[in-house]
């Protein structure tokens, strides 16, 4: 099965806590604090693998989650870093944001890409010694990894893509012209997946060449295959666009390429100013020699060039190819996507951006630089305490509280832990 977008969840491992702990010995007293950091969190990589042509890998899994650090402990020893997670894509695939749909990193030449980096280890108690606090009971938990929905979207890296109607002889052009044995059948939608050719030309000259499957009028609003296809054809440098000159099933090929084009411009306007050859197939059999001429003079009124093929018998296919190989050294390379979105690789949060909301006589606080901070406070040591009122008062929460009407005596509530307030 092809399958080229998918869903993914995503997140990177948390960093492992300090640890408290105070150096005890035979014959040495006051050995003082000795709590090791903790690990580093694993990152996510994405990696591109030429080996992979399709997102079939994720059909089934969706949660990649990097592994975490572990803690630290005494004697100074810190936490192990918890391993990396390598997620392998097909070159050409686009990493987006999934709720924005903004490009995070196209994997176009590029071979590893960090994600997500995983959380800080948090510090041991032994970092907090001064000469006025010989014997710190806290320690700093680990900074938690960071997670996000990202969405993996193939578009195949080919300089060429073959379009038209079904069953105009596109596979059989790319079975003639390259080593790619597409199945080929006299039915529409015999093809039902992008498949990719090398065609060589000269003696060390070669482009890729894609078939693109299903594109019939209305594919750009979901007919057909062809809106599942036609992200394929955005990388591609040139089109060759096949057209039936035998009219064998009673179709204009005039009308056809308009068709086709019309939906390449619905899809995308960039496409509608792709450079195109126009290859006319069947001429094997075909018997209109006026259906021949008329197309000839439309395309040459819009600077076109028309080649007369069989892909049967291989009439007029190396003048085809020898046509593409001359426009494509003419073009500039590949498109690759600039990106757009760049994600918080660790997200700290901000004072500012704390929820306040009163309930009777209660107020509760919520936002990720309190709960960051509350992890970080050991409410059983009197200085750690003391530490996190200077935090709350030195950042404006009282001060918001108060602002707010905050009563002496009212309880504030703060991620399952309550005071008192007093003024």
């Amino acid at each position: 099965m092809f399958v080229d977008t998918v869903d993914i969840n995503v997140r990177s491992g948390n960093g492992g806590n300090g640890a408290v702990s105070f150096h005890r010995e035979k014959y040495i007293s006051a050995g003082g604090p000795d709590g090791g950091d903790g690990g580093r969190g694993g990152d996510i990589v994405i990696e591109a693998d030429s080996g992979m042509s399709t997102l079939m890998d994720f059909r089934y899994k969706r949660k990649y989650h990097a592994e975490n650090g572990a803690d630290g402990s005494g004697g100074n020893k810190t936490g192990k870093d918890g391993k990396k997670l390598t997620i392998r894509v097909p070159d050409g695939t686009l990493v987006r944001e999934k709720q924005s749909g903004a490009v995070i990193v196209d994997m176009t030449g590029v071979k590893s890409f960090t994600l997500l980096s995983g959380g800080s280890g948090g510090w041991g108690n032994s970092h907090f010694a001064t000469p006025s606090r010989q014997a710190p009971r806290f320690a700093k938990s680990g900074l938690a990894g960071t997670s996000m929905e990202v969405s993996l979207e193939l578009k195949l890296l080919a300089d060429v893509g073959l379009v038209g109607f079904p069953n105009v002889g596109k596979s059989t052009i790319l079975s003639v012209v390259s080593k790619a044995r597409p199945k080929i059948a006299d039915y529409h939608f015999t093809t039902l997946y992008p498949n990719l050719g090398v065609v060589h030309f000269g003696e060390d000259a070669s482009f890729v060449l894609a078939d693109i499957p299903g594109i019939i009028e209305g594919a750009s609003g979901g007919a057909g295959l062809g809106h599942d296809f036609l992200r394929h054809i955005d990388r591609c440098r040139l089109i060759i666009h096949v057209v039936d000159i035998s009219c064998s099933e009673g179709r204009d090929p005039i009308e056809d390429f308009e068709t086709i084009n019309e939906e390449l411009r619905r899809y995308s306007p960039v496409l509608s100013t792709r450079p195109q050859i126009v290859a006319g197939n069947k001429i094997d059999i075909a018997s209109q020699e006026d259906g021949r001429e008329r197309l000839q003079k439309y395309l040459e009124e819009k600077g076109i060039k028309l080649f007369m093929i069989s892909a049967a018998t291989t009439a007029g296919i190396s003048e085809l190819i020898k046509a593409a190989a001359d426009e494509l050294s003419k073009l500039p390379p590949i498109t690759t996507y600039e990106p757009e979105y760049v994600p918080d690789q660790s997200p700290q949060g901000s004072p500012d951006d704390l929820v306040i909301e009163a309930h009777g006589d209660t107020w509760s606080i919520e936002g990720l630089w309190l709960e960051r901070l509350v992890q970080n406070v050991n409410f059983t040591d009197h200085e750690s305490r003391m530490y996190f009122d200077r935090m709350l008062r030195n950042n404006g929460v009282f001060r918001r509280l108060e602002e707010l009407g905050i009563k002496e005596g009212d309880t504030v509530s703060i991620y399952g832990l309550e005071f008192e307030h007093i003024e």
